[in-house]
């Protein structure tokens, strides 16, 4: 890595904010020879750009002896946040690579299908007349070949061991926050009738332990074995034997990873099993190192890891596998004004399930007068769950203010989403899981509500499993984590402004639990928390405001009139890895 030409690589034709001094702190620390920089800078810093000046200090062919470690990969774990990449003319040297499923066959009356189960893919020996035209192929060879590799981090972990993307000098993860939790999802290995494509010759035993569930693995591996060479003696395959196929291959190393982890005694990983009342079983890692440095750390010489909200270093290394010796962590400070950036306590009681049904009327009627102290400008509300979500959309319709409001279900997120960013409206929209990697600027949106502190689910084993060891720190930093990312929907630049407020007075208990570990800028913000003087409640007055009908702004979706490229309509996680189908 050659860290004095941080700057130089700067894509930007000047720094704005924070950008110049954050660069100066970032090769200082690698200058002191750490292997691994953590940035924690918050919404607004530019995170793109400057990843973008340290992956440019990754060495090239001519400035190493290594014939695989030069070059650097750019990784995020949001498909969205890579849609932003590819759509920013500052970042044009981003060599974009995604998944096989996102690409379509080119070959004539092939062109609906995608490669993954275009004919190369159904037919043994099939010889591709344009497999050097084929985008996928040509996009990954494109990739693995230039300066700067970007992929979703689903991809980037898929590919670990892959001939065609091996070694890096330089690897920047963006929205690093979650790093151990991706990799715990990743890994999870789901054993159902749904996920494994011989169930019905194979069905499990009840299990009552890691070793139960070890036989069974082994005896479905030998199933999905002889299954895979009837495949095999096919000379042609339809598409759903394609997919079998591929699943088989894919549940098989899943299974063999699983076997070699649980049966290694020096390895660091904590396996928790369940099993549903049909007999399914979902293998949960916890602490996953074993498996990040396989998929990740292996893939590098020198790593940056960028986020708002890493808030431990020490906690944070300890569940990724990483040495804090060698690990630097770079504050870069908040350059948006405190008054742009509000917070405003409107609690309404706690949103525990033992408390909801009292306390979300409550929260329905405060959405009201917060429409109302909004008559013109859009608004989005944090649900935290499909349950609350559906009640108090429910409440708001009853109340008389359904024709501002907007929701969405588990199948249409992401188009609805794009149909209310495209609302030239005051519209109101009520979300579930969208406090990440959602861009807000300006009059998209000028007010948000939290309506409960996004602790992780007890029911989740793995999350039971961390409070019976008394991991309540780990509890703590992970409802504040997403907390802090929730409250930088809405401003997204230094003139920015938009307003967050909190109903559920669980998040004033969870800001003094977490106070240790809360960076000093949110800690300004939440100093600063006032209760603001809300108009008494008049549903009326609430739908008085700006029009409410579904009218797009503009049929066009440029970067220049819609703030960025639309989001992805398939923006799971693993959608850049399963693709649409």
């Amino acid at each position: 890595m050659k860290p004095e030409r941080m700057e130089s690589e700067f894509p930007a034709p000047s720094f704005r904010g924070a950008q110049q001094e954050a660069l100066r702190r970032i090769r200082a620390a690698f200058e002191a020879g750490n292997d691994v920089v953590l940035v924690r800078a918050p919404t607004g810093s530019g995170k793109s750009l400057l990843a973008r000046a340290i992956a440019g200090c990754a060495k090239t062919p001519g400035e190493t002896d290594d014939v695989e470690a030069y070059g650097a990969y750019y990784t995020t774990p949001q498909v969205s946040q890579l849609d932003d990449v590819e759509g920013d003319d500052l970042l044009d040297d981003f060599s974009i690579i995604r998944g096989k499923g996102n690409y379509d066959c080119i070959l004539p009356g092939e062109t609906d299908t995608p490669v993954t189960e275009a004919p190369c893919a159904r037919e043994t020996g099939f010889d591709c007349p344009v497999k050097h035209r084929c985008p996928y192929f040509s996009d990954r060879a494109i990739a693995s070949n230039r300066n700067i590799a970007a992929m979703t981090l689903a991809y980037f972990m898929q590919t670990a061991g892959s001939d065609v993307f091996g070694k890096r000098d330089v690897v920047v993860v963006d929205e690093a926050h979650g790093l151990a939790e991706w990799a715990e999802m990743y890994a999870t290995i789901d054993l159902s009738p749904g996920r494994v494509p011989v169930w019905d010759a194979c069905e499990p035993p009840a299990v009552e332990g890691l070793t139960d569930v070890e036989g069974y693995a082994e005896r479905l591996l030998r199933v999905c074995g002889r299954r895979q060479e009837e495949l095999r003696s096919n000379a042609e395959l339809s598409r759903s034997e394609v997919a079998e196929r591929d699943r088989l291959a894919e549940l098989t190393r899943e299974l063999q990873w699983f076997l070699e982890d649980a049966r290694d005694p020096e390895s660091p990983t904590t396996w928790v099993v369940d099993q549903d009342d049909r007999g399914a079983i979902t293998v949960k890692p916890m602490d996953p190192a074993r498996y990040l440095h396989h998929t990740v750390w292996d893939r590098g010489n020198k790593f940056a890891l960028l986020s708002a909200t890493i808030l431990n270093k020490e906690a944070f290394c300890a569940s990724c596998g990483l040495n804090p010796d060698n690990v630097a962590l770079v504050d870069v400070p908040h350059t948006f004004p405190l008054e742009h950036r509000p917070l405003y306590d409107v609690t309404c009681g706690k949103m525990t399930y033992e408390h909801r049904d009292e306390t979300l009327p409550k929260v329905a009627r405060t959405v009201v007068r917060l429409m109302q102290h909004h008559p013109d400008e859009k608004g989005l509300v944090h649900a935290h769950s499909y349950a609350i979500a559906e009640r108090l959309v429910e409440h708001l319709r009853d109340m008389g203010v359904g024709g501002r409001v907007r929701t969405h279900d588990s199948e249409n997120r992401d188009a609805a989403l794009l149909g209310w960013k495209a609302e030239d409206s005051n519209a109101v929209f009520v979300s579930v899981k969208m406090e990440e990697a959602l861009d807000l600027k300006g009059d998209r949106c000028r007010w948000q509500v939290i309506c409960k502190a996004p602790y992780p689910n007890t029911r989740d084993s793995r999350v039971a499993r961390r409070l019976e060891e008394g991991q309540w720190g780990w509890y703590y930093r992970a409802a504040l984590r997403t907390v802090i990312q929730a409250a930088g929907r809405v401003v997204r630049a230094p003139d920015d402004y938009g307003a967050t407020y909190l109903a559920d007075s669980s998040l004033l208990d969870l800001f003094e639990r977490a106070a240790h570990d809360t960076p000093d800028w949110f800690a300004e913000q939440v100093a600063a928390m006032t209760a603001p003087d809300l108009p008494a409640f008049d549903p009326s007055a609430a739908n008085a405001g700006g029009s409410t009908p579904s009218r797009p702004r503009s049929t066009r979706t440029t970067a220049e009139d819609d703030g960025g490229p639309p989001p992805s309509l398939d923006d799971h996680p693993l959608g850049d890895v399963w693709g649409t189908g």
